[in-house]
């Protein structure tokens, strides 16, 4: 119903003030003339009053606010209006349901309030075409802000591809340069991944469950970079089947894991990450040690990191996510808040 209502508000709101204008005039000349003689006297005017009404709605009015002719706007309008009065002059002679006086009906009084109340009714149906103006400039700003909010998401989606290749290759190019065993699988893995990045990515949305694979992908990547094993947590809790969310929402996080919490060769680093998964929520916690001692400024893309995946999170999820980040001398942890619905 709310949705039949926003596509056909305009002719509701047409009917509505005729309904209001009839129903108001019935009700009064009902307690004083009857019920015939009240159908007759509303409806012999109603005519007029709609031919003009219109006729000022659907033609003089957008050429006056377009400029184009005015005068010719305005001739036309007092020409409809002569009409309009004529008419509802005419009709009241004729088929007077009320023993009026012939004197009135042709009296300089009559036409003077006939043109008022004629002039009244079109001035209020003219009103209605600034509020469907305002409608439709309403419908075209949204539509702009979707528009625009639409581009900068995607360039911000744009950014993330470019910034996860960067870091991957760097990762690749020292494998390689330290003839590890495992660079063969570090770039089929990379393979697999960029196939999500390119054709998975793209989309608005993208199952959890694939999510959770790319990451576990990462995590693996990151491996078998490392010259000794760290002590590393990936827990899910819930059930991710048919939940949707934000691609690679949550990469920025566990990518910053690594960046600033693990170095080779430190054994106390470590990285702990949770995902739960409910109903209407998810929540995500990525915590990393952090060793002692300054780290090198890692090499990153402009626009990247934690500035981009909060723009991101408010395009995405505008009311309905909570970012919280912990930085203590011991660790670094964020937690991320998705309200799903």
């Amino acid at each position: 119903m709310a949705a039949f209502a926003r596509r056909h508000r305009v002719l509701l709101l047409h009917l509505l003030f005729w309904g209001a204008y009839c129903s108001f005039y019935f009700y009064q000349l009902q307690q004083e003339y009857g019920t015939r003689a009240a159908l007759l006297l509303v409806g012999q005017p109603l005519l007029g009053n709609a031919l003009l009404a219109y006729f000022t709605y659907g033609y003089v009015l957008p050429r006056w606010l377009a400029r184009r002719h005015p005068g010719r706007s305005l001739l036309a309008f007092g020409g409809a209006l002569a009409v309009a009065v004529a008419l509802k002059i005419w009709l009241a002679r004729a088929w007077s349901p009320l023993a009026a006086p012939p004197a009135y009906l042709y009296s300089t009084g009559y036409l003077v309030a006939t043109v008022f109340s004629t002039l009244a009714v079109t001035l209020f149906v003219a009103m209605l075409r600034f509020v469907v103006g305002w409608f439709e400039l309403e419908a075209k700003t949204k539509a702009l802000e979707n528009a625009q909010l639409t581009t900068e998401l995607k360039f911000l989606k744009a950014q993330i591809n470019p910034h996860f290749l960067f870091n991957t290759l760097n990762n690749l190019y020292y494998l390689a340069y330290t003839q590890s065993p495992n660079t063969p699988e570090v770039v089929a893995r990379l393979a697999q991944m960029m196939r999500y990045l390119l054709e998975e990515s793209n989309q608005p949305t993208v199952p959890l469950a694939q999510e959770i694979e790319f990451m576990r992908s990462y995590l693996h990547l990151e491996q078998l970079r490392l010259n000794h094993p760290v002590p590393l947590t990936f827990e899910v809790e819930g059930e991710p089947a048919g939940v949707v969310i934000a691609p690679l929402i949550l990469m920025t996080f566990l990518e910053n894991a690594f960046k600033h919490g693990v170095r080779n060769h430190d054994p106390a680093a470590w990285v702990r990450v949770h995902l739960r998964v409910a109903a209407t929520t998810c929540e995500y916690t990525v915590a990393n040690g952090r060793p002692p001692g300054p780290l090198p400024a890692p090499a990153a893309l402009p626009g990247t990191g934690l500035a981009n995946v909060r723009r991101r999170l408010a395009l995405s999820y505008p009311g309905r996510h909570a970012l919280h980040l912990d930085d203590t001398p011991a660790q670094y942890r964020a937690h991320l808040t998705l309200h799903l619905v």
